[in-house]
């Protein structure tokens, strides 16, 4: 068996790798790279390297001769337009490769009449992959819990959550759970099933004054609930050109499209999630 691993050192992708290499041999693993030139540590550790631009087909091809469980996390770009288009190449990839079967990285945020700018997206992706002819397994994932660690000095700061949620609530898992769970979906037989969709969420959501409770236990200091509205907090976190694709999600979030819960973790890995606040207490400690 081969397995290829894309986004092998982003966020998700590095941690999916290092989650398999627990469970099979590195020299049954392909670690896919947008730039080879940040892969050298990969390499100096024995494992095989191969560049995977999705938006060059030849390339792309190229990656996927021989591999037999794709693991395909998206780019990270802010509008569907653009990842779309990115499937549409992979999958013609998988097929010209004769791929044996995609594990594919979704998002809760998927429905019909969702305003997230990336609904799209993460709609289209489970009908596009069905009428492919391509075996597939996609992991729809919550919330990462992971940025409220490095948030949570600006939460003390401004003694308040501010997301525009309203009273509904915001659904959790970390990278490494969701990383746990993709390895071992993707090592797994009977977990690999065509056409299953996992939805990975911790055991409860929270509505943003609980948020509020748990972030004040971890951080020590009273930490309050004092939204501010969807235009504002977009101008507020558009640094880096994120504005609109976080207040959609927030948006999206305030209609109750990010509360869901799904007992999936348990049946992938045969416990819960790790709670958010065991998660955050681990990780400020």
């Amino acid at each position: 068996m081969k397995y290829l691993v894309t986004g092998a050192t982003g966020h998700l992708g590095s941690k999916i790798l290092a989650e398999i290499r627990r469970l099979i041999p590195d020299k049954e693993i392909v670690a896919g790279v947008h730039t080879p030139s940040k892969a050298d540590d990969l390499r100096r550790q024995g494992l095989q390297v191969v560049q995977v631009d999705y938006f060059n087909r030849d390339s792309l091809v190229n990656a996927l001769k021989g591999i037999d469980v794709f693991v395909y996390v998206p780019s990270k770009s802010y509008d569907s337009f653009t990842r779309i288009t990115e499937l549409e190449y992979v999958i013609e990839a998988a097929k010209k490769s004769r791929v044996g079967h995609i594990l594919a990285m979704s998002f809760i945020a998927d429905q019909v009449d969702d305003p997230f700018s990336l609904s799209a997206f993460y709609g289209y992706l489970p009908r596009r992959l069905a009428e492919s002819g391509v075996p597939y397994t996609i992991i729809r994932n919550s919330l990462y819990a992971d940025p409220l660690v490095s948030y949570l000095p600006e939460l003390i700061e401004l003694k308040n959550v501010i997301y525009p949620m309203g009273n509904k609530a915001l659904s959790f898992i970390s990278l490494e759970d969701s990383a746990k769970a993709f390895a071992k979906v993707a090592t797994t037989r009977r977990l690999r099933q065509n056409g299953k969709i996992y939805t990975l969420t911790q055991g409860r959501n929270y509505t943003m004054p609980e948020l509020a409770e748990v972030l004040t236990e971890v951080a020590g200091h009273r930490i309050g609930y004092q939204p501010v509205s969807l235009d504002e907090f977009g101008s507020i976190y558009d640094d880096n050109g994120e504005g609109h694709m976080l207040s959609s999600m927030y948006c999206a979030g305030s209609l109750g499209m990010l509360q869901e819960l799904s007992n999936d973790y348990k049946t992938i890995m045969d416990h819960e999630a790790t709670p958010l606040i065991k998660f955050l207490k681990s990780r400020l400690s």
